[in-house]
């Protein structure tokens, strides 16, 4: 075991800024350097001890993006002129979809995880149900472009939860579009085989998910519950994103897709439902009770036009929240959280909904647990040695702010100010560059270019 030390100019330690901050880092030496967990935290440091690495500014644990499509990255620009709804930009989508093979879905997730680390993120819960060959072909590896994605998250530094989702239907008792015959597997079960072929990384771990009510018929839930069960696993579904497919599944089942979510066992501790947008107070009760978890997207549900979800409500019923940056109309977690906040006081009229460490809180630890990893999201000894720091010199932060710390954060700065990223003891991110993605920004131009054609 080697171990280091990182002097933290300041440091957000749940609840409190405190300013001096010693973290002794131990790791294993491993190339992949994904093991290295803080050792002790120091406080009342007020230089930094000989051979420390300086962290000028407010380190924070590192970020955890809770709901991800990677390829979704690629729409960015291209979905926002003229208007529409969600399902006239679910066809673009598609379009983009069916273009992408294992090789170039790992050089936009590549660059997609890039991104991510450059904003401080340090694991991604990858939402995915891109599967197969047009067609519904299976490749000769049939975890090909799950794959792709795992090695992608390890090439550019952070961790990663791949929640493999059953994909099976195009709504209540339809089958597939043609689209879509690249996300099934046919049935629960085959979805089930496949999926088990998965292993998991010092960086990755596998979870499950349900894409939504419509996409998985009702008796097939319970098979991706039990698998998410059997394997202590988490568990995502896309809930109630739209009024659309509330009203199809009370005319196909008599009640709402949480409740019918609850009759089938997918709800619990382990469970987030994502969105959770347009709900009933006896979903709310229901989702809270049973300590479903819930990823709110506002970036991407106010892209999309989709609505604000009852965050508060959820939460004071016993949800957990966690982000994401879903469709990554920006990746921000920090605009993610200030948004969920802001997007409330829009909604109520009134302001002050939630403590800037609860949001902060929501952007780091409770999104880790989330996606499985419990170990990460917060600067004590014994959690994964994951953190990134913001620079309270910016045009953003510069000023009073400085000392407001969590405030400074969630209200003030932005992707654009994180200047470090460390994961597992090591940076990804160093002086806003990233140390092992040479040129993000062409990464990302060229991943892009190659799906356009």
């Amino acid at each position: 075991m080697t171990s280091k030390t990182y002097w933290l100019e300041h440091a957000w330690l749940d609840t409190y800024v405190e300013p001096g901050v010693a973290l002794t880092v131990s790791t294993s030496g491993s190339a992949a350097g994904r093991d290295g967990r803080i050792a002790a935290v120091r406080t009342d440091v007020p230089a930094p001890p000989p051979g420390a690495e300086i962290l000028r500014g407010l380190t924070l644990p590192g970020l955890a993006n809770a709901h991800s499509h990677a390829f979704h990255r690629a729409l960015r620009g291209t979905v926002q002129v003229g208007s529409g709804t969600f399902w006239t930009w679910r066809e673009v989508m598609y379009a983009t979809a069916g273009r992408l093979t294992p090789e170039t879905y790992h050089a936009l997730a590549r660059a997609v995880y890039a991104e991510m680390a450059l904003a401080g993120i340090t694991s991604v819960g990858e939402f995915h149900y891109l599967h197969h060959a047009p067609g519904g072909i299976p490749y000769a590896d049939p975890n090909a472009m799950g794959e792709a994605l795992i090695a992608a998250a390890a090439e550019a530094g952070i961790r990663i939860t791949l929640l493999d989702t059953a994909y099976l239907s195009s709504g209540f008792g339809q089958p597939p579009t043609s689209h879509q015959l690249r996300f099934s597997d046919g049935d629960a079960e085959a979805w089930a085989e496949r999926s088990s072929l998965l292993k998991e990384r010092d960086h990755a771990r596998i979870g499950a998910a349900v894409h939504s009510v419509r996409a998985v018929p009702a008796d097939q839930l319970e098979t991706v519950a039990r698998w998410a069960q059997e394997r202590r696993a988490p568990l995502h579904v896309h809930l109630s994103e739209q009024t659309a497919e509330n009203e199809a599944c009370l005319e196909v089942h008599g009640c709402t897709p949480t409740q019918l979510l609850a009759l089938h066992g997918v709800l619990g501790p382990r469970t987030t439902g994502v969105h959770n947008t347009h709900l009933t107070a006896e979903d709310i009760s229901l989702i809270g009770g049973s300590g479903t978890g819930t990823c709110m997207c506002p970036t991407t549900e106010r892209d999309l036009a989709d609505g604000i979800g009852p965050a508060v409500a959820l939460q004071n019923e016993g949800s957990p929240l966690s982000l994401g940056s879903d469709s990554h109309a920006v990746i921000d977690l920090l605009e993610e959280a200030r948004a969920m906040e802001l997007n409330e006081r829009l909604r109520t009229r009134t302001r002050g909904h939630w403590t800037a460490a609860a949001l902060l809180r929501a952007a780091s630890a409770d999104g880790h647990a989330a996606l499985g990893w419990d170990d990460a999201g917060t600067l004590e000894a014994g959690a994964l040695a994951d953190f990134t720091t913001i620079a309270l010199d910016s045009v953003r932060t510069a000023g009073p702010l400085a000392r407001l710390g969590a405030e400074t954060a969630v209200f003030a700065a932005s992707a654009a100010d994180v200047s470090h990223t460390v994961v597992g003891g090591r940076h990804v991110v160093r002086d806003g560059v990233h140390t092992l993605v040479p040129d993000v920004p062409k990464a990302l131009a060229d991943a892009v270019a190659a799906l356009r054609g």
